[in-house]
């Protein structure tokens, strides 16, 4: 099978890679210990694990915010060290249950920031933005759950092109814009932009149903347990992701008024 989705923790080789010596294990022993084994419960609960620590660490931001404190280097050092923690991770799986815990605390601090920023200008963006969220991750687990959606090959090579297409455009974009001073047609809020920030956020969200599949695939194989917190992880890149695109929407429809 090919490379599945967008986050390096929930690609097909790591979950492969991990059936197989798992396979190995459970061929060479007798007794099978099913309490070290990834659960869909498990995940689930890891992921809740990590979404409050995110937003613990995202208040901490926010506080300082409103009260005066300078927060960019929290948030700058957060969105740095939580980055390099995800590069780990896709390396080295079976750290994650240590890596997993650092990446939310760090992403949070960072998304706590940015969350404070959009706020002091455009008060109630980020209510919104956590409703948009929220109400998309729901969308799209029913209907992934109750098989609307079929992540088919086809589908996933779609969304891996496109989710890679965006990543490159951002990244060509930042680097123009530093070498040759000039402004990328995604900023500001011209309808190309806000027709951009749409179409990114559906790739965002079309990502989780990549997640869930892989996820799922992980139970099916019987994944060592630390993968709960891999797969975990990857998931909350997803939903971090697409939380900061609808922030950055909003914010360009609330420019327009």
């Amino acid at each position: 099978m090919a490379f599945n989705s967008k986050n390096p923790f929930l690609s097909n080789k790591r979950f492969s890679s991990n059936a197989v010596s798992r396979a190995e294990e459970v061929h060479e022993a007798k007794i099978i210990d099913y309490n070290q084994e990834m659960t869909l419960s498990g995940t689930i609960n890891k992921t809740a694990i990590l979404f409050l620590i995110l937003c613990g660490a995202a208040m901490v931001t926010w506080w300082m915010a409103f009260n005066g404190m300078n927060i960019i280097l929290p948030a700058i050092g957060g969105a740095v060290i939580g980055f390099v923690l995800v590069l780990i991770s896709a390396f080295r799986p079976q750290a994650s249950p240590y890596l997993a815990p650092g990446y939310a605390l760090f992403e949070g601090l960072f998304i706590g920031g940015i969350s404070a920023i959009f706020e002091a200008r455009f008060p109630g963006i980020v209510m919104n933005a956590v409703g948009a969220t929220l109400v998309t991750f729901l969308v799209c687990l029913g209907l992934y759950k109750f098989k609307f959606v079929k992540v088919t090959e086809q589908f996933k090579s779609i969304v891996i092109a496109s989710t890679l297409a965006i990543a490159t455009y951002y990244l060509i974009s930042w680097l123009a814009s530093l070498v040759f001073n000039f402004t990328p047609v995604h900023y500001g809020n011209g309808m190309m932009s806000i027709g951009i920030s749409v179409f990114v956020i559906v790739i965002a969200a079309l990502n989780l149903f990549l997640d869930f599949d892989q996820i799922e695939q992980g139970v099916q194989q019987r994944m060592p347990k630390f993968m709960e917190w891999y797969g975990a992880m990857g998931l909350m890149i997803t939903l971090v992701w697409l939380y900061i695109e609808f922030l950055r929407l909003l914010a360009k429809l609330s420019s327009k008024d």
